[in-house]
């Protein structure tokens, strides 16, 4: 892949992780980490941008320096996958396709976010302390 292919690809990434933000059922941190990964092969600036985001910063540093999320992203995700699924379930009926296709998506992605390591303190108050230095 050419550094322009990579460019596209964080762009792409990022806005699906925008719009994540915002509709049920489509996630945001794995798109901010593909975009992470893309800008680092294609530009050190919006790589360094994204990096020292006051929002999604945090989380993809936490990420890539120890592979673990803070308690509180890992309370928020799964608590809006278990949103998003009883949404979608209270619209289509919980035995309808869109329920059952989405609950074993939401059950894979919530198991996986389970298996993630929680930040330890020293961690995080290490990460606080590079934040302040940077």
């Amino acid at each position: 892949m050419t550094r322009t292919g990579y460019l596209i690809l964080g762009w792409i990434s990022l806005s699906l992780g925008v719009i994540g933000v915002f509709l049920p059922l489509m996630p945001t941190t794995v798109f901010m980490l593909i975009a992470a990964w893309a800008f680092s092969r294609s530009s050190e600036r919006w790589h360094n941008w994204l990096l020292t985001h006051r929002r999604f910063g945090p989380l993809i540093r936490a990420w890539h320096e120890h592979h673990a999320m803070p308690r509180r992203a890992k309370r928020i995700a799964l608590l809006t996958l278990a949103a998003s699924y009883a949404f979608t379930a209270s619209v289509f009926g919980p035995l309808s396709l869109a329920a059952i296709i989405g609950g074993l998506c939401v059950a894979g992605v919530a198991l996986y976010i389970a298996h993630i390591p929680v930040l330890t303190r020293e961690q995080e108050l290490a990460q606080l302390a590079n934040n302040a230095e940077g």
